[in-house]
């Protein structure tokens, strides 16, 4: 599919989003008081009070109506969602047996259980069932807009470029907003269109009505501020976002992304305990983990790791297969031929451009440079400007002697996000200094 359409759509949606009324938020299971330290896993946030009154209700509702198909496929999705927002994947079982539970009731046309096991599936990282229950789900009601978005993130998280951007494309010809919106910018943005992904996130931002739309919305306008090495407009727009919600986490935790670029450490550091107070993502571990250990607070950083290492075992432990985060975590900060291992397990369930490059990476910490360099060029393929990747490419590029490339490559890292990392930014530029 030529993407040229995809972005020209986007855009005039998007210009009449206001006659639509609403946008709606994205489908569940999208990628949450100062602490000194993070909470340990358990300790959880409390979730968004409208949907625990949503939970509350539908419980209530299949007390008196257990053969109600309907309740029990929004209660499943509630559930999905409240693990979302709450970094608790224990909640994962509790969808699993609800939505199950509405198709066995309605086996036939129930789009709304097949979408939310689809989501459910996506959640815990099983995106080959994930698509498959979405594409039934369309098969029953090719108008459910819900099913286009679980179908876009399956596809986009096995690699399959093309079928992703018609998922997209369909989601925003059937329903323009959020959902739709941030889809399509995260697409035009792994393919190296930052300033349109921008624009359609923009126009998505001036349609928004609701204060989480907004904030989602100005949170990944941050997001690509911040990528593109612009850290003090990054940190403006968290802070929008913040104001718009103060609720958003992820603008929370990208505030301390922003600030660890800007030198502001200890804000940095404040911010991401912050915001793993509220939801232990891996992910906000693991950052603030790095930035600690950059910092010279290495007992600090293995707190963080350790934390991490548990958040992953809760995960597994209810139904998540996710061998890419602690991939990631071995090859920088505990053992790369595990790393590889779990890489390569994660490479066979999916072939797309975040498992190659982690994989390429993985594989140059042992010294097989010359297996990495093609996966680490296949990250690359799509155009996405990712300073990490850049990073990795050079690094490995210089391991094998080819001078001129890994020049290129680090150059490239350091000038799309000179911060883009708080260990490996250095180390780039300490190679590149190297190379001459």
């Amino acid at each position: 599919m030529r993407r040229l359409p995809l972005l020209l759509t986007t855009l005039a949606l998007c210009g009449g989003l206001a006659a639509f009324g609403a946008l709606d938020r994205p489908w569940p299971g999208s990628p949450r008081p100062s602490a000194d330290t993070a909470r340990p896993p358990g300790n959880r946030s409390a979730p968004d009070g409208s949907l625990t009154r949503a939970i509350s209700a539908d419980q209530q509702r299949l007390r008196q109506l257990p053969n109600d198909a309907a309740a029990w496929a929004r209660l499943g999705a509630e559930y999905v969602e409240q693990a979302r927002l709450t970094a608790d994947p224990s909640y994962y079982p509790k969808a699993d047996e609800a939505l199950r539970r509405s198709l066995t009731l309605v086996p036939q046309a129930n789009a709304d259980a097949l979408t939310g096991l689809g989501a459910l599936a996506n959640a815990r990282h099983l995106f080959d069932q994930a698509g498959d229950f979405a594409e039934r789900a369309i098969a029953a009601s090719p108008t459910h807009w819900p099913a286009y978005a679980v179908l876009a993130d399956a596809r986009t998280q096995l690699g399959d470029d093309t079928g992703a951007t018609e998922a997209v494309q369909q989601l925003l010809d059937r329903r323009p907003g959020t959902a739709a919106f941030t889809r399509a910018a995260y697409d035009l943005e792994q393919h190296g269109r930052t300033d349109d992904a921008r624009a359609a996130l923009r126009q998505a931002l001036e349609g928004a009505y609701d204060p989480a739309d907004k904030a989602f919305c100005q949170y990944q306008i941050a997001e690509l501020d911040r990528t593109s090495g612009r850290a003090q407009e990054a940190l403006t727009g968290y802070r929008q976002a913040l104001g718009t919600d103060p609720g958003h986490t992820p603008a929370l935790a990208g505030q301390a992304r922003a600030e660890a670029a800007l030198g502001r450490h200890d804000d940095a550091v404040r911010d991401y305990a912050a915001a793993i107070a509220r939801v232990p993502l891996p992910q906000y571990l693991l950052e603030l983990g790095e930035l600690q250990e950059s910092l010279g607070q290495p007992e600090q950083a293995r707190e963080q790791y350790r934390m991490l290492t548990a958040e992953q075992q809760l995960a597994a432990a209810n139904g998540v297969v996710d061998d890419l985060t602690l991939g990631q975590y071995q090859a920088d900060h505990g053992d790369p031929a595990e790393a590889v291992r779990l890489l390569r397990a994660e490479w066979a369930r999916r072939q797309n451009v975040l498992v190659a490059d982690a994989l390429s990476w993985a594989l140059h910490r042992t010294g097989a440079d010359t297996e990495a360099l093609g996966l680490a060029r296949q990250a690359q393929a799509h155009g996405w400007h990712n300073a990490l990747f850049l990073y990795h490419l050079g690094e490995i590029e210089h391991a094998l002697g080819d001078t001129d490339d890994a020049r290129t490559h680090l150059t490239e890292a350091l000038t799309a996000d000179p911060a883009f990392n708080p260990l490996q930014a250095p180390l780039a530029r300490t190679a590149l200094t190297a190379l001459g």
